[in-house]
């Protein structure tokens, strides 16, 4: 076997392997005797087949498959043991590679085009500037928070009568042109409809402040102005049938249930941050408050590492990259896009890979390291938000280290963990080494930013 590189230019390379039958046919000559054991040939007990029958039916196949195998592996020794840096995978060369004809060649030689990473030197100084933007954290934003956790404590209460935003559950029946009951009409039990939803104002009118048990006589065509999906629902028919419908009914109300908000009392304060944890509507906002600046401080760190990241790759304008041999590899490893979506997603996938090779850079330039410790806390992190996002702000601490424990024993999440410990690490000195600008915004200047 003999391996040579050929360097086309500095983004990208040719690796030839050339391989005679020696290195080889070893390894056939065991394969087909294992496919002598394994196989049955009609006229041979098994394992009892000539030789020569096995060879002339697999010899191609075993031939073909032990090449594969060895130029695999001994393509991927050279570039490991020569430490040559390549982005994607190797692809067979489209200008070097000649035909392979496994019927007739016992030596041959296989030829691959390699995409180089190109060498990344990130400098950063003071001159070198992004903003940080603090949200600030007015009152419009902490009694909509408020709201949030007032809602997700809410109850629901049986009432006596009807306001806009009740439920009313009740039975109706269709009616005829003397407001009598239509013989064969519609019949509905359990019908639901909210009179917040009525579009017609005086169909809404006649169910409000309507008493439990009472009849409300009523023209859902009117009320829902024809628009045959709530129609549908509240007759529980299909729309085209519900779009035919134009008559009067009656809505016997048998059950009126009433959204009800939770009150800023004890029980409630114990309900979100835990007994005794906050004891007054003061110390209430005042906790909610530090929460909302917990989450908005995240908002906040996410749009820094997007301009981040987009400041770096920006520097790294003048390298350059093999970008042929990239999107036939990307084409080989999203077998399902079309050439159109690959060409259009490239330049994304470009700077996802400049990003990785800089973050590379970095970690050897300043020598970062993720400790067990810096893990640890990235899955108390993780464990936290996924609480919060749910309203669960009161876990206890031993709860909270269990989860975050558990995230640590998960395969699938640990490399997850330890990228985004990396990736702080990595934030934290680019922050040390750049001019920051410290902006304070409001919450709707900041969306607008983002969007």
């Amino acid at each position: 076997m003999n391996i040579s590189l050929v360097n086309n230019d500095t983004a990208s390379c040719i690796v030839k392997i050339r391989i005679e039958k020696k290195d080889y046919e070893d390894q056939v000559e065991k394969q087909l005797r294992e496919y002598r054991h394994k196989v049955h040939i009609p006229g041979f007990r098994k394992g009892m087949a000539p030789m020569g029958m096995i060879k002339k039916l697999y010899g191609k196949y075993a031939i073909a498959e032990e090449i594969n195998k060895y130029v695999s592996e001994n393509l991927l020794k050279y570039i490991r043991e020569n430490n040559i840096k390549i982005l994607g995978d190797p692809l067979p060369s489209e200008s070097e590679q000649k035909t392979i004809d496994f019927d007739t060649q016992e030596d041959f030689e296989f030829c691959f085009d390699i995409a180089l990473a190109p060498p990344i030197d990130i400098k950063l100084n003071k001159r070198d500037k992004l903003s940080y933007y603090k949200i600030n954290t007015d009152d419009v934003l902490l009694e909509e928070q408020i709201g949030y956790y007032r809602q997700n404590y809410s109850s629901y209460e049986a009432a006596e009568d009807v306001e806009e935003e009740d439920l009313v559950k009740g039975h109706l029946t269709e009616l005829d042109e003397n407001s009598q009951l239509r013989e064969n009409g519609m019949s509905v039990a359990d019908a639901i409809l909210m009179p917040k939803y009525i579009k017609g104002k005086r169909e809404q009118a006649k169910f409000l402040r309507a008493k439990l048990h009472e009849a409300v006589l009523f023209n859902p065509f009117k009320a829902y102005k024809g628009a045959a999906t709530e129609m549908a629902s509240l007759l529980k028919i299909n729309k085209e049938r519900a779009s035919e419908i134009k008559s009067d009914f009656r809505f016997e109300i048998q059950e009126i249930t009433r959204y009800k908000e939770a009150e800023l009392n004890q029980d409630f304060f114990d309900k979100v941050f835990g007994t005794n944890a906050v004891n007054s509507e003061e110390e209430f906002k005042e906790k909610v408050k530090f929460q909302l600046e917990e989450q908005l401080q995240s908002k906040s760190e996410y749009l820094f590492q997007h301009d981040m990241r987009a400041l770096l790759i920006k520097k790294t304008s003048d390298v350059t990259l093999a970008y042929p041999i990239l999107k036939r590899w990307l084409m080989t490893t999203n077998k399902e896009d079309t050439p159109e979506k690959i060409e259009e997603e490239f330049p994304a996938a470009v700077d996802d890979l400049k990003y990785h090779l800089i973050k590379d850079q970095l970690i050897q330039s300043y020598q970062l390291t993720v400790e067990p410790s810096d893990i640890e806390n990235i899955a108390r992190k993780i464990a936290k938000m996924q609480f919060a996002q749910y309203g669960m702000l009161s876990i206890p601490d031993e709860t909270m280290e269990k989860y975050a424990k558990g995230l640590l024993q998960q395969r699938e999440t640990i490399n997850e963990l330890v990228e985004r410990a990396m990736q702080e690490k990595i934030v934290g000195q680019v922050k040390n080494l750049i001019k920051i600008e410290t902006k304070e915004v409001s919450y709707d200047e900041f969306a607008a930013l983002l969007a």
